[in-house]
């Protein structure tokens, strides 16, 4: 009896093996857990995780659950390869599972709406409208009565019939056609949208919008009693970047707008001690492993405020900078390059979250870093 119980599970197991939703929820539930034992540290909470992907724990968790065959898209397959460091092999695994995955709904979703018309309750045609053998056989043998009204009823019967049997016939006919063009409608709409998916993997990105095509624009920031939080401390690290000596606290405050306006001055910009869409572009530095204290700093505090969750404020472009920086521009459709030009400040500028308190690492008096931080 066990023995066969144990076979069953087996085939049950064979099953649902054979749902490309069931391998690909166990391929990326295996990489969270043995994410920790790879990287030889902790392996992050889905909490954790799911910040930095950012969706919502209980989605994530569904990805991660064979029994919810709730099918994780591309770019989060993506997204969490990168963050579990999980075998570079694996990859194309997973992607040709979730592609599909996301098939096998769809094939799903469309069986269950589109199933076969019954016939009508009573019809006695066959399946091409015309009358089936046993039907024909009534109206001629031991149902055929006699006579010239005889005649005349099965003439007028006949038409009668002869109608019903074309109405049956059209009706399923047109929900047939009906449903064809749904299903050939459906498909256009698919192939398109997957054109436009492979066009957002090739860039680095699927399913991620491209950040040139979106409307992005500078912030501007200027002078003023109010704390300006994340991007104001990034300017600051930024001018100090350029030799000056402001303290970066978030507060633009006349020592940051001489700063700013002596930079303008330098660099041939409206000397008007705004930092709006000309100056900004000229402060900004390309950042990446060897870039100066104050340029890393800057970077680490943008990225620690877009969700992300997590990233030290050290001034060191560390490998797990980089590999921050690689998912913020995969998730914004920006090529993925692990060093922060100018379009990646920008987007990480625009995306900045609503404002916070001092990060801890500013929340004790401490003096002003130096550069060989």
């Amino acid at each position: 009896m066990g023995q066969e119980q144990s076979g069953q599970d087996q085939d049950q197991d064979q099953d649902q093996n054979r749902s490309a939703g069931v391998q690909l929820a166990r391929l990326l539930r295996r990489w969270w857990e043995e994410a920790g034992s790879r990287t030889g540290g902790s392996r992050p909470t889905q909490q954790a995780l799911a910040v930095k992907l950012d969706i919502d724990q209980t989605t994530l968790s569904r990805y991660l659950n064979p029994k919810h065959l709730s099918t994780a898209p591309l770019r989060v397959v993506e997204a969490l390869h990168a963050q579990l460091r999980a075998p570079a092999a694996e990859l194309e695994r997973a992607r040709a599972l979730s592609r599909a995955a996301l098939l096998e709904n769809g094939r799903q979703r469309a069986s269950g709406g589109g199933g076969e018309h019954p016939a009508p309750a009573g019809a006695e045609d066959g399946a091409d409208g015309s009358p089936t053998a046993e039907a024909a056989s009534g109206r001629e043998g031991a149902g055929a009565v006699d006579g010239p009204g005889a005649a005349a009823a099965l003439g007028t019967a006949d038409r009668g019939a002869s109608g019903r049997r074309r109405l049956r016939w059209l009706r399923p006919a047109l929900a047939g056609a009906a449903v064809v063009v749904a299903f050939a409608m459906g498909m256009v709409v698919h192939e398109r949208l997957s054109a436009r998916g492979d066009e957002a993997a090739a860039d680095g990105a699927a399913g991620a919008v491209s950040a040139s095509k979106a409307p992005y624009e500078w912030p501007l920031l200027r002078m003023g009693e109010e704390d300006q939080f994340t991007r104001g401390r990034a300017l600051q690290h930024l001018l100090n970047a350029h030799g000056y000596k402001v303290q970066a606290d978030g507060f633009f405050r006349q020592d940051t707008r001489d700063a700013v306006m002596d930079f303008q001055n330098r660099n041939d910009l409206p000397v008007d001690g705004k930092v709006g869409r000309q100056t900004w572009p000229e402060l900004v530095k390309e950042v990446g492993p060897g870039s100066g204290a104050f340029e890393v700093r800057a970077v680490q505090e943008l990225l620690n405020n877009v969700g992300l969750g997590g990233t030290a404020v050290s001034g060191k472009f560390t490998a797990a900078t980089a590999e921050d920086v690689k998912f913020f521009q995969r998730t914004h459709g920006l090529p993925v390059t692990g060093r922060v030009d100018v379009g990646t400040w920008l987007a990480l500028m625009v995306k900045q979250l609503p404002p916070v308190k001092a990060p801890d690492y500013q929340r004790t008096a401490t003096p002003l870093p130096s550069a060989s931080m």
